[in-house]
């Protein structure tokens, strides 16, 4: 009874680790800013497309939230590399740059 117990102990451990894990995904991007918001800490971000012959336009625009890094240097415009999180749905920047 007590291997049981420890069994479905360990069980149960692994499973909340392994959903926080996946709780928070991280992606690396790069495009072009759209829309920089400065008093709600917010940045679109409309990815770049490589790789498309003909195609001059990339996806839709993504809204992030910023954690870290400032606004100051990011213009409507800027072609940025950024660094991202996911965690319940909401998407930070943990790090962004002018490339």
């Amino acid at each position: 009874m007590k291997i049981a117990k420890i069994v479905l102990a360990s069980c149960a451990v692994l499973t909340l680790a392994g959903s926080a894990s996946l709780a928070q995904q991280a992606t690396t991007g790069t495009g072009m800013v759209t829309i920089v918001d400065r008093i709600s800490g917010t940045v679109a971000i409309r990815p770049t497309q490589s790789g498309t012959v003909g195609a001059n336009t990339g996806g839709a625009a993504t809204m992030f939230k910023l954690k870290g890094p400032s606004l100051d240097d990011v213009h409507a415009g800027d072609n940025v590399k950024y660094s991202a999180t996911e965690t319940d749905g909401t998407k930070t920047i943990t790090k962004i740059e002018k490339q």
